[in-house]
């Protein structure tokens, strides 16, 4: 028995086995089939063009103008919402047999629940990316590019400063927050309840400036967005304001959740 590293060994007592060599003939054949098949495939792709770009053809919509399109879509059918949600609670407000407890019970619910109009003292934040030639400060490392965009979890951390300020309610751009909100980016941009928004990011909400301010400065998420805003020129903006008014979120409140196969 070998003991040769070059060779694999057998079983006790059997001969080792030679490597398999793959024989000239079926790689040939192999080859060839290959290339059949490219040909075929660039016939075929020859055929669909019929000598146009498909990439680059006009009747296809990019993909930014398409989300742009479904967020007009999608602010029209909130207007709508909001309209039949106006007529429903006409409706509702005739004689239905609730007592007066029950009405203030409701209206109450509907003030936390967001969809009623809410005004008085309020707070604004406006974030915004870096300027486009921005630079590091002295002291601070160059930055990536990272650094010098607004990211979610900063979107995230003013909302939740604002709530824990005491905020009576809280808009986004033009949206109301809801308990069922979500404050999410996507690239370069946000996406709130369906419609597609670019910075600045304006976010306010109603309640004692103080507080608020206090809630904000207190927060340590904030904390760190400020050190980007010291090295990279991130905007930041605080505005008061002696009275504003927040409309009522007029979406769907309906729950979406998955449900088992029957």
């Amino acid at each position: 028995m070998s003991n040769s590293a070059d060779s694999p060994q057998g079983l006790p007592g059997e001969p080792a086995e030679p490597r398999r060599r793959f024989r000239a003939g079926p790689v040939r054949l192999l080859s060839a089939a290959v290339f059949a098949l490219a040909g075929l495939i660039f016939v075929t792709s020859f055929n669909t063009a019929k000598g146009t770009n498909i990439r680059t053809d006009a009747s296809l919509l990019k993909l930014s103008d398409l989300i742009q399109q479904r967020s007009r879509k999608n602010a029209e059918l909130d207007q709508s919402t909001a309209t039949v949600r106006s007529a429903v609670d006409a409706l509702a407000q005739r004689d239905n047999g609730s007592t007066k407890a029950q009405d203030q019970q409701l209206a109450a619910l509907k003030d936390a629940a967001g969809t009623e109009q809410v005004a008085g003292k309020a707070l604004s934040v406006t974030l915004n990316d870096a300027p486009p030639n921005a630079t590091a400060a002295p002291g601070y490392p160059a930055p990536q590019p990272n650094d010098l965009v607004i990211h979610q979890q900063d979107l995230q951390a003013v909302v939740n400063a604002l709530w824990q300020g005491g905020a009576q309610g809280i808009q986004v751009m033009d949206q109301r927050l809801i308990s069922t909100s979500a404050v999410r980016c996507v690239g370069n941009t946000l996406i709130l309840q369906g419609r597609v928004y670019s910075p600045p990011y304006k976010i306010s909400a109603v309640g004692d400036p103080g507080k608020l301010r206090q809630a904000l400065a207190d927060s340590r998420a904030i904390q760190n967005y400020q050190l980007y805003v010291k090295a990279y020129g991130l905007g930041w903006k605080v505005d008061e304001h002696k009275t504003m008014t927040l409309p009522g979120y007029s979406g769907t409140v309906d729950l979406h959740y998955a449900k088992p196969v029957g």
